[in-house]
């Protein structure tokens, strides 16, 4: 039974040592620290760096900051630019930038750096997972604060994508040591990094809005065990925990000295298929995977009840998605006789390799079994943060893995045959071109259902679940984001009562 909270859902993969601990809140006072967990590490600090999602979650919007920002809504609103144009075309985009702001090490923000930083991520040497968004526009710097981007195809969500971490301005000189040394026009600088416990970000008094942030200074602590999670939120070595494990609701939304926040979200929690191993390179293979796998088994195992099924990569809540659920339904039966029908000898031996998130290592097990009824052996395999997205990530060196793509807009990864999927189909490119050329929304609609309709029957993944997020954290702390339409801890927000 899916959990209560998942109506929820419908509104809505990639320091130094603690602060004091917060036991008597009425004895301190209003405090200008906190202290945050997360479950991942960074590999490194640059967001353009790395497809890893625990980048942006330390550094987007508080150290590196973007022409425009999200907002918890997914609205997006003015930041490093005031104001845009929009050609009649819908290609060309105008930013009028600010004026008087400045990079942490004294450089000037202007066009130029804007320039810079896109033709960076574009550059034939970029890392950015969004490379190829940027190698197709052209940038030119019309003045000191106005920029033109130009691109070759109509992107209705491209103000969004200029506020994602992959769209961060950086400044020329410092750019390359990015990675271990960021340098941006955020309210806040690195403070210091303590590989494998915590980074520090303390606030920047040069900061061209400095007066008006509250929190001085912020421990991110890395915290991948879940019991390790609930006991350091109960011990007071954690003000505040975002996308905490589910598991330890119950007992917090009794305790006084916590409140919960159930956060929908746009992630996409999903049982990844190597599309270009043999024999996963047969739909009818892929099929069976998916027929063979219960979505709301792993909800309640792996996520605590905490999501709604999803039968491609697009969730409830989302313009243009339609209910693919039905295309791939549970049913050994069917499993069965696929895998006969593609002439698998049984049993039919694949590694899942699994990240060290919990709701990965847990899910998996629940699929392993599940897929072990039908005649797949599967071998489990876990890997640190770094190894999968060296190995599974960037080397596609897997069979099957479990991860959550958090990014609202990444459908284009689909038509993407070098992506790690290795999923390569003219169709669903050619029908990716045709949505982001439609200027009418109810065009765009109905492409976009014909998109998530071909991924179902191509089974290209076992489509899981859409994740809600669970925010667990100390009563008095205030301005953490309710929603989550992208992974951000946006410290500037927050306070204590």
């Amino acid at each position: 039974m899916i959990h209560r909270r998942s109506l929820l859902a419908s509104g809505a993969l990639t320091g130094l040592t603690a602060l004091l601990p917060l036991h008597s809140f009425a004895q301190s006072g209003k405090k200008d620290s906190v202290t945050l967990a997360l479950t991942l590490e960074p590999p490194v600090l640059d967001p353009t760096a790395s497809a890893s999602s625990s980048i942006a979650e330390i550094t987007q919007y508080n150290v590196f900051e973007t022409l425009t920002k999200i907002n918890p809504d997914g609205s997006v609103s003015p930041l490093l630019a005031e104001s845009w144009e929009v050609s009649q075309d819908l290609k060309t985009y105008t930013f009028r930038l600010r004026k008087g702001v400045k990079f942490q090490n004294g450089e000037p923000f202007n066009a130029q750096a804007v320039k810079f930083s896109f033709e960076r991520a574009g550059g034939e040497t970029s890392t950015n997972k969004d490379k190829r968004t940027f190698a197709s526009m052209k940038v030119r710097a019309v003045d000191d604060f106005t920029v033109e981007l130009v691109t070759e195809e109509i992107d209705p969500d491209f103000l969004f994508v200029m506020g994602q971490g992959t769209s961060i301005i950086v400044e020329p000189k410092s750019a390359a040591t990015n990675t271990t040394n960021p340098v941006g026009t955020g309210p806040y600088k690195l403070g210091q990094w303590q590989k494998g416990a915590s980074i520090t970000l303390v606030a920047w008094p040069e900061f061209r809005d400095a007066q008006k942030i509250r929190i001085k200074r912020a421990t991110f602590r890395f915290i991948p065990d879940s019991a390790a999670q609930v006991a350091a939120l109960l011990a007071g070595d954690v003000d505040a925990f975002p996308r905490a494990t589910p598991r330890s609701v119950p007992q917090f939304e009794k305790n006084p000295r916590f409140q919960v926040t159930i956060s929908g979200s746009r992630a996409k929690t999903i049982l990844a298929i190597n599309n270009g191993k043999k024999p996963l390179d047969d739909v009818r293979v892929r099929k069976a995977i998916a027929a063979a796998i219960d979505r709301k088994a792993i909800i309640e195992g792996a996520a605590e009840g905490y999501g709604v099924p999803i039968g491609s990569h697009y969730v409830p809540g989302a313009f243009g998605y339609v209910d693919t659920t039905g295309i791939n339904p549970h049913d050994l039966q069917k499993a069965k006789a696929l895998l006969v029908e593609a002439g698998v000898k049984l049993p039919l031996k694949l590694t899942m390799t699994l990240p060290p998130a919990p709701y990965a290592r847990q899910g998996g097990e629940i699929i392993a079994a599940q897929l072990a009824k039908v005649g797949i052996e599967v071998k489990l395999q876990n890997v640190e943060w770094a190894q999968w997205l060296s190995g599974t990530y960037g080397n596609k060196q897997y069979d099957l893995t479990m991860i959550s793509h958090v990014e609202p807009f990444d459908l284009g990864n689909f038509a993407k045959p070098e992506y790690y999927w290795n999923y390569n189909s003219k169709p669903f490119q050619d029908l990716f071109e045709k949505i982001q050329n439609a200027p009418k929304p109810t065009d765009r609609a109905r492409l976009l259902g014909e998109a998530q309709r071909l991924l179902a029957h191509d089974a290209v993944h076992g489509f899981l679940y859409q994740p809600q997020w669970v925010t667990i954290s100390n009563k008095n702390l205030r301005g953490l984001w309710k929603d989550m339409p992208i992974f951000v801890n946006d410290l500037s927000s927050l306070s204590w009562s």
